[in-house]
């Protein structure tokens, strides 16, 4: 029987537009890149801890280049991948199967959260893994922005639009893993606060950093009067400094391909 297509949640060509955008705004030299810092420094301490030394690994939106820097500087032939390639990156789309079975190590950065078929992506993943290699994949989860998300709900006041994704928790994660055949499935999650001064510098940091709306289905642009309905009840939250801690909610899941 034909499997059933996954539902459209996302839009390919928003989630490009987004890229290309993050790809301009990050030419500038104090651009915010703390999300995708944060997940490298994850994966190189996971990769120590398991003393795990791939002779082949391939990365999926390592737009920064630093994690491809760091395991090229022990060795490791690094292939670098992202489905809207802004940097030299080969193209490649994670719902499509990858091209070779071959890889110690892949890691995808930022980038599962918005694909339409994330089991199906998982599939790819593991089938492109040699026997005994390693996936890690880190991405933004629920619970991410809860202030942001509340301070939409006020702007759009007594009709709601749909402007944040969709997320996975981390009971999802372990279930994902264990439905597409990862052996030791390993998912866990940890909060990055990081603190604003107004919504504004909140919604610059998410656009330099690629982690805008790529809903299939996205609301309309916001007024001003609901702009202003929003940013009043960000700032509502703020501490005696004038600033508010804002939280990035991230998982990691891990998992090995059978030997």
């Amino acid at each position: 029987m034909a499997r059933n297509a996954p539902p459209s949640i996302f839009s390919a060509a928003r989630r490009s537009a987004v890229r290309q955008r993050r790809a301009v705004l990050q030419r500038h030299a104090d651009a915010p890149r703390y999300v995708m810092e944060d997940m490298i420094e994850d994966v190189l301490e996971r990769l120590a801890f398991l003393r795990h030394q791939p002779a082949r690994a391939l990365l999926i939106g390592d737009w920064t280049g630093a994690l491809a820097h760091a395991l090229a500087a022990q060795g490791c032939a690094v292939g670098r991948y992202d489905p809207s390639p802004a940097h030299g990156e080969a193209p490649l789309d994670e719902e499509r199967p990858i091209p070779s079975s071959s890889f110690d190590l892949i890691v995808s950065l930022g980038t599962l959260d918005t694909v339409n078929d994330l089991p199906g992506a998982l599939v790819h993943l593991r089938n492109a893994l040699a026997p005994g290699g390693l996936m890690l994949a880190s991405f933004l989860a629920a619970g991410s922005l809860p202030i942001l998300r509340a301070a939409m709900q006020v702007g759009d006041s007594e009709r709601p639009a749909a402007r944040m994704h969709p997320m996975i928790d981390v009971r999802a994660g372990g279930q994902l893993l264990q439905r597409t055949g990862f052996a030791r499935p390993v998912v866990d999650g940890r909060s990055l606060p990081v603190r604003f001064g107004s919504l504004r510098a909140l919604v610059e940091d998410l656009r330099a950093q690629g982690l805008g709306n790529t809903l299939s289905s996205a609301g309309p642009p916001l007024g001003k009067a609901a702009i202003e309905r929003a940013s009043q009840a960000f700032m509502a939250l703020a501490d005696a400094t004038g600033r508010v801690t804002e939280r990035f909610e991230l998982i990691t899941l891990s998992g090995w391909k059978q030997d």
